[in-house]
């Protein structure tokens, strides 16, 4: 069980993983803080592509050192990306990670028909708290691709998370889905579906977790909470995963987490052939590095 981020880069150094990571139009500063902290800690080889001059004035304005790294010199922000995602279909590097870019032209170079990295999967943000009053580590799922996901789409999100903490070595992990409410109400959408879900799950439709749903957000988090409402749940109080109803419910989490609960998150893109490191201009230099170490899991 994983308590701390920190715990996640223990793992890596103690397994001596070491990813290459392609970084698409690289003249960012923010994106090169957390790229070096991770290539100085051994974790990552960085593949730099775009303009080159730019990136290294960056580089030495930090007072960085690169000089392992591999440099591809590309001005234009779509041919940057490009190559970036063609390296990570060819197998020429393991995660793919946005610099100085609109993240709908990163994503338009992911789901490429020819040199794309689509699965035939659905694409969902993955991200993961370190949160001082829980636990253990607790996934959120999604706050940032899809905005209003219909049972099919959560069966997706849920597959890909699942999928992601059996590779990080929690194997049945326990996902609660989120509700306003613990009881099934045939006039709110997210209930239904969480019931879906949940019996699903038991009739091992959806496999290698533990669904319950739906639950309030209390429930998911505090056995206390649970006994004190009856609830009977192998899930309440011990989440690994909450499934969010949809992407309001999600992002508003999210950011109230990192700026009222002070808490540590990493985040990335699933579904996709490898993991994409697609964080936002607010995320903190510990943040981007925390989810370099995320993708580094998989």
């Amino acid at each position: 069980m994983f308590k701390s981020l920190n715990d996640l880069q223990k793992l890596i150094l103690q397994k001596k993983v070491k990813k290459k990571l392609a970084l698409a139009v690289s003249q960012d500063g923010h994106s090169l803080d957390a790229v070096h902290n991770a290539y100085q800690a051994g974790i990552i080889e960085p593949i730099l592509i775009g303009s080159q001059s730019e990136t290294e004035a960056i580089i030495a304005a930090k007072g960085y050192d690169f000089s392992q790294a591999s440099f591809i010199d590309e001005s234009d922000n779509e041919k940057a990306v490009e190559i970036a995602v063609r390296m990570v279909h060819d197998s020429q590097a393991d995660i793919l990670m946005k610099g100085k870019v609109a993240t709908p032209t990163l994503l338009k170079g992911v789901l490429n028909k020819e040199w794309g990295l689509r699965t035939g999967r659905l694409l969902s943000h993955f991200a993961l708290f370190e949160v001082d009053t829980y636990h253990k580590l607790i996934a959120v799922t999604d706050v940032a691709m899809n905005i209003a996901p219909n049972l099919k789409d959560k069966i997706d999100i849920v597959n890909n998370s699942v999928g992601y903490l059996n590779k990080m070595g929690i194997p049945k992990p326990k996902v609660a889905v989120l509700g306003a409410i613990e009881m099934v109400n045939e006039s709110m959408q997210a209930t239904l579906d969480a019931a879906l879900l949940s019996k699903m799950n038991q009739r091992d439709q959806i496999k290698n977790c533990i669904i319950d749903g739906p639950l309030a957000f209390d429930n998911a988090v505090s056995f206390e909470s649970a006994k004190h409402k009856g609830i009977k749940s192998g899930v309440a109080g011990d989440t690994d995963l909450l499934l969010m109803p949809d992407i309001e419910v999600g992002n508003v989490l999210y950011k109230t987490l990192v700026f009222f609960a002070k808490a540590k998150v990493a985040s990335v893109i699933l579904g996709a052939s490898a993991p994409i490191v697609l964080t936002s201009r607010s995320d903190s230099e510990e943040s981007k590095y925390n989810s370099i170490l995320l993708a580094a899991m998989a």
